[in-house]
């Protein structure tokens, strides 16, 4: 792809036709398109990934974890401030204590095995898209995901859900791929399929099973596929799905009795059917969440699903409806569940990806561009972006500083206004390369200007914490008043709760630990004591324990969120 022309004009309307005859060519060079889709994503991934401090609480928790595995050498039993923590199997951990052990312990590092993992979704659903229907439709599958909002914003962010998603996405693609009856490398692809299922339910936990074979059980029902049993492979295929999940469940049961009860029934069954963990929102929770971390592709959803199901009869119908059902299923599954989160839906946005990617094919192909869609979509899109200009200036804590207000405004607004003129001149080509350049531009400008506030208010106390690990000898009683999931791993130590102790409730009833877990009047006559003590805390706890307290207390920092104070 080369730009040239004699003026910038020319320059900038050549250098757009050559992205565009690039995106939209029906062959090319596989190599070439992952290479040029590993660069441009990259960026957007990787940058500045290191640059802000842990958020709370999962970058916290699921950076401490292989800390201490990495500390203790024992990667089988998951210890969570040197207490057993049993609610997600080990897969993350490993990937990052590997990562940690590699760049060091610091927030690149412990960012990186996720943010790599959401990448080698987009990666991966371009192989799935051009195998199954054709180069054009693998690229702009890969570009529709990689530009998706919600789904680049939550690659960069430390957490299990988008391993899970690459391990579930290679499991169903394998699948997908191995049923077609031309495949050629089907005894690969249906080992594969074993492999990331098995590396899924690492990840997750049973629902790593349990979703691919649901849908892939309603695939082989509706489309009478029932063949395929014979050609799965299930007698060597099964092993090896054991061989590499079944480790890890047998030794970690092995030392640690009460692991079985609590991971299956209350992490998988309880969680599920039940509100124990106080995640319930209502049914349709995933719906809004969906359309705005898809934004802005998740306006041309409804019209792909319909598309795709309008052609289930078609040569390559079968394919249209497994994609349909992995989207479906996975989205009610979650959906009907009664603990619901952000992440959870991640799976679906790659199937969702090439159905959208198949329909702008179609667009650019001459098919009538929706145009009804479109402008309902470039008018929020241009209200979004007036709201992003004004919001700093009328929000009494905005997450968006003035300048990053006029940047994002700026990008919303122009998006909106060209994608009305493609609209007006029923153009699908500059729609989607507009779309997509947005969505990927908001992304690589957010971290300069969205990041920084937002770890302001939501971050671990980093500062904070490293002062610990400065001022702290190795006498010193270091407490948090209610679990700061960053203090352990910034302090490289363990900490006494002191208050609400979360998560930790079932690591605190595995023997004796009562000298680390302890409410305020337990926590005085050490604060009293002889001994040197550090706490992080807020301003409301730090009030309790004066009120109780005789010793004076000395403030050593302090930042938006909580102090670090001490009684010496």
């Amino acid at each position: 792809m080369t730009c040239c022309g004699g003026n910038l004009q020319t320059r900038n309307s050549d250098c757009v036709k050559s992205i565009l005859r690039f995106i939209t060519a029906t062959a090319g060079s596989a190599r070439r398109d992952l290479t040029t889709l590993t660069l441009v994503f990259g960026i957007a991934f990787f940058q500045f990934l290191g640059r802000f401090p842990l958020m709370e609480p999962d970058e916290g928790r699921y950076a401490e974890i292989p800390r201490e595995m990495l500390e203790r050498g024992d990667f089988v039993t998951p210890l969570l401030n040197y207490v057993k923590y049993f609610e997600k199997p080990p897969l993350h951990y490993w990937l990052n204590a590997l990562s940690l052990s590699v760049f060091g312990e610091n927030e690149f590092a412990a960012r990186f095995p996720g943010t790599l993992c959401g990448l080698l979704t987009v990666l991966f659903t371009y192989h799935m898209g051009r195998k199954l229907f054709g180069r054009r439709e693998g690229m702009l599958a890969a570009l529709v995901l990689g530009s998706a909002t919600g789904f680049l914003v939550q690659s960069r962010i430390n957490f299990i859900d988008m391993t899970l998603t690459f391990c579930m996405t290679a499991a169903l693609g394998c699948f997908l791929l191995a049923s077609r009856p031309d495949e050629k490398r089907k005894w690969l692809y249906y080992y594969l399929f074993y492999i990331f299922a098995a590396l899924a339910v690492l990840a997750k936990g049973l629902i790593g099973l349990v979703l691919p074979g649901a849908v892939i059980f309603l695939y082989l029902l509706i489309c009478r596929r029932w063949r395929l049993l014979k050609e799965m492979r299930l007698l060597t295929g099964i092993p090896l799905f054991l061989a590499v999940a079944a480790p890890w469940f047998v030794l970690v049961s092995l030392r640690n009795p009460e692991f079985a009860r609590f991971f299956f029934i209350h992490e998988h069954f309880e969680r599920f059917l039940t509100k124990v963990h106080g995640r319930y929102q209502p049914f349709w929770f995933f719906i809004p969440i969906l359309l705005l971390t898809m934004l802005p592709w998740s306006f041309f959803v409804p019209q792909a699903l319909a598309k795709a199901w309008r052609e289930r009869k078609a040569p390559s119908g079968e394919n249209l409806i497994y994609l349909i059902l992995w989207a479906g299923f996975i989205f009610l599954f979650f959906s009907k569940s009664n603990s619901k989160l952000i992440p959870y839906i991640l799976p679906v946005f790659p199937a969702l990806a090439l159905l959208v990617g198949r329909l702008f094919c179609t667009i650019l192909d001459g098919e009538e561009l929706p145009a009804r869609v479109t402008m309902v979509l470039a008018t929020i899109l241009c209200i979004v972006g007036l709201g992003a200009m004004v919001y700093p200036h009328v929000a009494t804590r905005p997450d968006l500083s003035p300048v990053g207000g006029i940047v994002a405004g700026g990008i919303f607004l122009a998006e909106g206004v060209l994608a009305f003129v493609a609209v007006y001149y029923r153009d699908g080509q500059r729609l989607f390369l507009t779309l997509f350049a947005g969505g990927l531009l908001l992304a690589v400008v957010g971290p300069h200007f969205f990041y920084e506030r937002i770890s302001q208010r939501r971050a671990s106390s980093k500062e904070l914490c490293l002062l610990v690990r400065k001022v702290a000898g190795p006498d010193t009683v270091v407490a948090s008043f209610g679990y700061e999931q960053g203090l352990p791993f910034y302090a490289q130590r363990r900490v006494i709760v002191v208050g609400g102790i979360g998560e930790l409730e079932f690591g605190s009833k595995q023997g004796d630990q009562s000298a680390w877990f302890m409410d305020v009047d337990r926590f005085v006559p050490i604060w009293d004591s002889s001994r040197p003590v550090v706490a992080l805390l807020r301003q409301g706890d730090l009030d309790t324990l004066m009120s109780k307290s005789k010793t004076q207390v000395r403030i050593l920092g302090e930042d938006s969120r909580k102090l670090l104070i001490t009684n010496r």
